[in-house]
């Protein structure tokens, strides 16, 4: 008995370029499991075509005339929410805007295409199929603005929550070392774990797939938001409690053990997983430098990175915690790491804050 056919992906490129809406609707038509509905060259555009054509994933172009991406983004995840992929520059100024535009709601982001490279094409044309099908199956969530921003959540809110971040101090080393992990929706998921610990929370590191130009201003807008100080992370840099360390866009973060203390050590071998910063080796690295004075928690994303690594620091004796598939942009990573028994617990992202500072705070 014949199957039937599967349905195909319905995308719909957004983009003022018109060599660039050519080139990403070729990559496209090439896997069977895609079909490009057409394209638009602004918003306005857009906007008719995604009512008359009801795609399932958009890519959407961060700097357009008429209405910029980001502005037209809003009032997308506002008014008919549904995942959305940004196309941006990868420089400071295209980062704080895409990172902009992935608190509104949107699913990932993707570097402009480099036209006159093209050995690099196959390579893009890959990571572009990925994505839009990991964001055909993306949990999206529509945009409150009654504030102007999204809500945050609940948990951990109360008077502490409202205090400002403490002042810089000398911190007493600590033995506790938490690591965290995360890929696909991971800057709003990290985001919304960071801001529910307290200031004087044990050390954090941080594996977030992201590029280089995009570890620096994600650094600081977390340092903005948080209670704790975060930096991007430097080699031989000391691990205190009080502050969170974020894995640079191009560089692998590894704890080590310098005596006494712990310190970061960052390293420029070849990616893992197809990733460099790897969520496994950081977790492995604190699974085999710290063991059981660690917790580590694996977020959103797409694909396995960090499963393997977060199963070594629960058999390293580390408390480990994967965020649940009904709170996830995607389910990849959290989810392959629940199947092979290295999450001992799986929670919502709105209680995963709550659940780490108690485990710090135990003896």
């Amino acid at each position: 008995m014949l199957q039937p056919a599967k349905k195909r992906i319905r995308v719909l490129i957004v983009d003022d370029s018109a060599l660039v809406r050519r080139l990403l609707a070729d990559m496209l038509s090439t896997d069977r499991e895609i079909e490009v509905l057409g394209a638009a060259g602004d918003a306005y555009i857009a906007r008719e075509k995604i009512k008359a054509l009801n795609p399932d994933v958009l890519t959407l172009d961060v700097e357009m005339p008429k209405m910029d991406g980001v502005t037209f983004l809003r009032n997308l995840m506002r008014l008919r929410p549904m995942p959305v992929i940004m196309v941006s520059t990868l420089t400071e100024h295209g980062a704080d805007i895409t990172l902009d535009a992935l608190a509104a709601g949107a699913v990932d982001y993707l570097a402009k295409p480099k036209i006159d490279v093209a050995s690099s094409l196959a390579d893009y044309r890959d990571e572009l199929v990925m994505k839009i099908k990991a964001a055909a199956t993306a949990q999206v969530r529509k945009l409150d603005i009654s504030a102007g921003v999204r809500l945050e959540p609940t948990a951990r809110v109360g008077v502490d929550a409202l205090l400002p971040k403490a002042a810089p101090r000398h911190f007493r080393t600590t033995d506790r070392i938490i690591a965290i992990g995360a890929s696909t929706g991971g800057t709003e998921a990290i985001k919304d774990v960071l801001m529910g610990f307290a200031p004087d929370t044990p050390g954090v590191m941080i594996a977030q797939h992201i590029p280089k130009a995009f570890s620096g201003p994600f650094a600081r807008r977390m340092d903005s938001s948080c209670r704790m100080a975060v930096c991007e992370a430097e080699d031989g840099q000391q691990v205190l409690p009080g502050h969170v360390y974020i894995a640079p866009g191009d560089r692998h973060l590894m704890l080590v053990r310098d005596g006494a203390r712990y310190v970061c050590r960052l390293d420029d071998g070849t990616p893992v997983n197809r990733h460099k910063p790897s969520v496994d080796v950081l977790f492995r690295s604190v699974a085999q430098e710290a063991g059981r004075n660690a917790i580590g928690v694996i977020l959103t994303g797409m694909g396995k990175d960090g499963a393997v690594g977060l199963k070594d620091m629960r058999e390293a004796g580390a408390t480990t915690i994967a965020q649940d598939e009904a709170t996830s942009v995607v389910w990849g990573m959290p989810g392959e790491a629940v199947a092979i028994g290295g999450a001992e617990q799986v929670l919502p992202l709105e209680a995963i804050s709550g659940r780490v500072s108690r485990l710090a705070a135990a003896d």
